[in-house]
């Protein structure tokens, strides 16, 4: 009945980082043209990630899994700064956030 349980407890969470990362990868394979959708969508993938990340270092007893995932946040956090400063001034060019027109960033 142990095991049962501790299956059970499996399962569950990674049925959630695996629902939280195909929904993410779902808003990068549909939403392709506007980029602040890409961003959080990836966003959501990384999250879904750390999220198995955390529940197998919570199940194995291991503390490596959860500062794994400190430092994917950390660079996730780098990431969307330096996107969202792009699409910035990708907006300042051409008044609009679609990728149709990524190509006026070219120097």
């Amino acid at each position: 009945m142990f095991f049962f349980n501790n299956f059970i407890f499996e399962l569950n969470f990674f049925g959630l980082s695996l629902s939280v990362f195909i929904i993410g990868l779902y808003g990068i394979i549909v939403m392709k043209r506007s980029v602040l959708r890409i961003l959080i969508s990836l966003e959501l993938m990384l999250l879904g990630l750390n999220l198995n990340f955390i529940f197998y270092s919570i199940y194995l007893d291991d503390l490596v899994g959860q500062i794994f995932s400190l430092v994917i946040l950390t660079v996730a956090a780098a990431e969307s700064s330096i996107g969202l400063a792009i699409l910035m001034i990708h907006y300042r060019l051409t008044n609009t956030s679609s990728l149709d027109y990524i190509n006026f960033l070219k120097g």
